[in-house]
Parts: structure tokens; C-alpha cells; sequence
């Protein structure tokens, strides 16, 4: 065999493989997933409430599947939806976002949105997850129709936490609410909702599209009891490691370690301490649509169940 036999044979093998790789990615980001996760927040004697934590749709129109099992999550029957942004992928979306998430409007609601409600994606080389994403690039995009999906929700009854504070009863427990608009793109007024969480609430929840490190201090330092975020989708491309995968990227300031699921904030803190808090970060539904692949990260929804403390 010589030398260009060899190198062909070679190239073959590596676009064959690429070719492989892609093939998964393309299928992986389809499959929708239900995560299921305790949190123990609420005062003793509570009844546990079931949270659906929704993040990153990234709607198209063409995307059947995607609404589908959206819909059918209603079946789920939560006590509260938090939905932390990124609905829309497209400017004819409003629709099908609103129609996907069907009973689950019926239910109590609260959201946030993330640049991809406000701006339209474009392409993106699929690399350009591994490198620092400061969100400048929307600056000069389209705008997506955010007041329609703004109008949609609270028509249903949805509170709108875009820098601000907000409470509501969610059957015997009260609850209380801070959420900033998004981060990535500079647009969080945190002076706007900073202050001690409400210690009359039940349970004190605080809401971001993003999880940039200031905006976690800030609702941690405020004594919210948990943050929920998304932005991240998980890494979106993660590579094995010990024990499961890691992600290489977050789109923000966040650690890949924490870049999905439940932890601590800060980091090394435990329940209890002064400062500190829990964060969900969902790794979401979608991706933009013009990188629409995942490698060790499926498209997840999570339900949240918060049981008393103890």
C-alpha cells in the first residue's frame, strides 16, 4: 500500500467518523427528556409543590415534535411553571410556543426572557461554543416579536419577573419572587429587585435566563431561598469523563462544572449558610437552530419536587 493510499484510507476514516458523530448529534438533540429532582426548601409540615422548570425552547415553526412533547407535559400537572427564557428561535413562533405550552397556561405561571426572545439567531460555527460569548453579536440582529410572547403569557395569568419583585399563592404556601431581565446581553437592573428576600414567604425564588456570577451573589447575598436559570444548555456538546460528561462551555461566567442540575451557591457552601442558596440551571429544550446537535446532553424539561426542610 503506499503512501496516498494510505492518507486516503485515512481521511476516509476520519469523515466517516465525522460524519457518525454528526449523525448522533443531530439525533441526541431530539430527544426530549423529564428530569426529576427533590429540593428540600420549604418550612416543616408543608406540602410538597411540584415545580416544571422550562428553559431554552429556541420555537421554531417546522419543530412538530419539540411541541408535542411540550404539550403533553400539562399531564404533569404542576404546581408552578418557571419559565427562565430563549421561547423563541423564530418571528413566527409566538404561536407555536404558546400552543406548546397549552394547559401548562392554565397553570401558575412565572418567566423571564433571554436574548433569543429579543433577537433573531443566525448561523454560528458550531466551535464557537468553546469560546467567550459576551452576547455582542445580537447588537446588529433582527428583533424577534417579544411583546406578543409577553402579551401571551400574562394574558394567561403568567407573572412577567423582568426586574422585578412579585409575590404569589400557590395553594397553601406563599411565595415570594425576584427576576431580572437577561444578563447575557447587560439588560439585568439588579439595584431594581436588591434588598432582603421577603421573610414573611413561604418559599423565596429568584429567576434568570442567564447565571452570571453577580446576579447569583446578589439573590444568594438577598437570602432567596433557590435561583433558577438556563442559558447554558448544559455545555450542549459535552465529552466524556469519570463517572459521566463534562461540559467545556457556558455562555457566561459559571463554571462548566455547574454548567446543568442542582448545586450550591456559592460553589463550596452547604444549606443553611448565611449568603448562600441553591441553583437550578436547566440544560433546555433547544439550541439555535442553525446548530441544532447535542453529545451528552439531551434536551431536558426538569420537575422540580420541593419537600420541607429536614
Amino acid at each position: 500500500m503506499g503512501f496516498g493510499t494510505g492518507l486516503l484510507r485515512t481521511v476516509g476514516a476520519g469523515g466517516a467518523l465525522g460524519a457518525a458523530v454528526t449523525s448522533y448529534a443531530l439525533w441526541e438533540a431530539r430527544q426530549y427528556t423529564l428530569r426529576r429532582l427533590d429540593l428540600r426548601v420549604l418550612p416543616a409540615g408543608m406540602r410538597p409543590l411540584r415545580v416544571l422548570h422550562l428553559s431554552d425552547i429556541h420555537m421554531t415553526p417546522g419543530q412538530t415534535r419539540k411541541q408535542e412533547w411540550l404539550r403533553a407535559l400539562a399531564r404533569l400537572e404542576p404546581d408552578l411553571v418557571v419559565d427562565t427564557g430563549d421561547n423563541l428561535a423564530h418571528r413566527a413562533s409566538v404561536p407555536f410556543v404558546l400552543d406548546g405550552l397549552g394547559g401548562l397556561l392554565d397553570r401558575p405561571g412565572v418567566f423571564v426572557h433571554g436574548s433569543n426572545d429579543y433577537f433573531e439567531p443566525g448561523f454560528r460555527n458550531p466551535l464557537g461554543y468553546l469560546l467567550p460569548d459576551r452576547g455582542k453579536r445580537h447588537t446588529h440582529a433582527p428583533q424577534l416579536p417579544w411583546r406578543e410572547l409577553t402579551a401571551g403569557l400574562t394574558g394567561a395569568g403568567w407573572l412577567d419577573l423582568t426586574n422585578r419583585r412579585e409575590r404569589l399563592s400557590v395553594g397553601e404556601a406563599a411565595l415570594s419572587f425576584a427576576g431580572v431581565d437577561d444578563p447575557h446581553l447587560g439588560y439585568d437592573d439588579l439595584a431594581a429587585v436588591a434588598g432582603p428576600a421577603d421573610a414573611t414567604a413561604d418559599l423565596r425564588l429568584a429567576v434568570a435566563h442567564a447565571p452570571y456570577l453577580r446576579v447569583l451573589d446578589r439573590f444568594a447575598t438577598d437570602g432567596y431561598d433557590a435561583v433558577v436559570a438556563g442559558h447554558t444548555h448544559g455545555g450542549q456538546v459535552r465529552l466524556p469523563w469519570p463517572g459521566g460528561s463534562r461540559a467545556y462551555a457556558t455562555n457566561c461566567d459559571l463554571e462548566p462544572a455547574r454548567a446543568r442540575g442542582l448545586h450550591r451557591h456559592p460553589a463550596d457552601s452547604r444549606p443553611g449558610d448565611p449568603g448562600s442558596a441553591w441553583l437550578h440551571v436547566s440544560a433546555g429544550l433547544g439550541t439555535n437552530p442553525y446548530t441544532r446537535v447535542r453529545i451528552a446532553c439531551r434536551p431536558e424539561a426538569t420537575l422540580l419536587t420541593l419537600l420541607p426542610r429536614g
